[in-house]
């Protein structure tokens, strides 16, 4: 990775009138890196794509792409720049071929053939070429949006939200991609709400209405995390919830759908028999309680618990 930032962020701000969309933020990309903006909806992830992309001119603050501001610069930087938005709209009654030919002469790359059959080989889409875009799966929608977004040989390329609503499987080839895509050395910056994709950047930034709660490398920010953490499932996991919130010496207890994390100062190797006896004791028997490695969930609820304490 080179050293050179792709993006600087120094104190922007984003408002909607009264509404504060991104509050102060500041961070940098650097080039050739993966980088996660990582918060659930309304956490200011597209605002902040679209204020890196030139799409939306901040309140406050300065942006900076490749040195660059991206507003005043907006044509020089679009060459630079490959933007895939949340709702990308392909022409559904041009074919897969006309759709990348479509975006090659919108950005004025001549003689496009050569990189369209390079990009229907790396998404895997050559067989389909000649098929209705409207008649694609979702996966395959999206490979052929991120096709034609490749398609003028960005050197940053910006993914908001792009595997929400894909399934599982595409969700893998997708990533597979964005792999070999580093590999070559573009700059991938990506908004998700997942926190599993955020585990593959090599930094990410933990956002939460419009602010900054942390950023640092995915397995640093675990890391960091002090005490240490237990994993509990039982068959009445909400009522575990809030029996384990009551009992002595608990730091944070939270509940990711079925699992129950119980975060402690410190581990004595009596803390598993403890939380199993408390449950017990108010008549949860059949709890199973282990120790495990914090994960980013675990990560941005702590932060988020700081925030407003």
């Amino acid at each position: 990775m080179s050293t050179e930032a792709a993006v600087t962020l120094d104190k922007v701000r984003c408002q909607y009138g009264s509404v504060t969309a991104v509050a102060d933020l500041s961070l940098s990309v650097g080039d050739g890196e993966m980088f996660g903006l990582i918060g659930p909806d309304g956490a200011g992830k597209t605002t902040t794509l679209r204020a890196m992309c030139g799409l939306l001119r901040p309140t406050a603050g300065a942006v900076r792409v490749y040195g660059h501001d991206p507003v005043a610069a907006h044509r020089a930087l679009t060459s630079y720049i490959g933007y895939l938005p949340q709702r990308f709209s392909l022409y559904t009654d041009l074919s897969v071929d006309e759709n990348i030919a479509f975006f090659a002469e919108i950005h004025g790359v001549a003689a496009y053939q050569p990189v369209r059959d390079r990009l229907l080989a790396l998404t895997q889409m050559t067989p389909f070429r000649s098929r209705l875009a409207g008649q694609l799966s979702g996966g395959m929608k999206q490979k052929l949006a991120l096709a034609c977004t490749l398609v003028h040989a960005p050197r940053l390329l910006v993914l908001d939200e792009a595997t929400t609503g894909v399934d599982p499987v595409a969700r893998r080839e997708f990533w597979k991609l964005l792999g070999d895509l580093r590999a070559q050395g573009i700059t991938i910056l990506m908004a998700t709400p997942y926190l599993d994709e955020a585990e593959r950047c090599s930094r990410v930034a933990l956002l939460h209405e419009g602010r900054l709660l942390a950023l640092d490398r995915p397995d640093a920010l675990r890391a960091g995390l002090s005490g240490a953490m237990f994993e509990v499932l039982t068959s009445d996991h909400r009522r575990a919830a809030r029996v384990l919130a009551s009992a002595p010496d608990i730091g944070d207890v939270s509940l990711f759908g079925e699992r129950i994390h119980v975060r402690v100062a410190a581990d004595d190797g009596a803390v598993a028999s403890r939380l199993t006896a408390w449950l017990a004791a108010s008549g949860i028997t059949d709890a199973d309680v282990r120790r495990v490695e914090p994960t980013l969930e675990d990560v941005f609820v702590a932060s988020l618990r700081e925030v407003h304490a």
